[in-house]
């Protein structure tokens, strides 16, 4: 995908474990984990804003967009 999450990093620098982010942003540790791993296919803009308001942080600070190579490039890259 991608779409890249970079929760786990923000929550790192900010000394928080999941537990502590679940319970202020109100959703459960599952859902949270699925998050983090990369293994979430939405996120609602709300909980996207309570993510960000938790962690004192902006959006673009918890994702990253990572553009596709098409297969022409990959077969570009093999060529090297």
């Amino acid at each position: 995908m991608p779409i890249i999450i970079h929760l786990d990093k923000i929550m790192r620098d900010r000394k928080m474990s999941l537990n502590e982010l679940s319970a202020k942003v109100g959703i459960t540790l599952s859902n949270l984990s699925i998050i983090k791993n990369q293994k979430a296919k939405a996120l609602r803009l709300d909980t996207l804003a309570s993510i960000c308001e938790a962690l004192a942080c902006q959006p673009a600070d918890l994702m990253e967009f990572i553009p596709e190579k098409s297969d022409e490039q990959k077969k570009e890259d093999v060529a090297f």
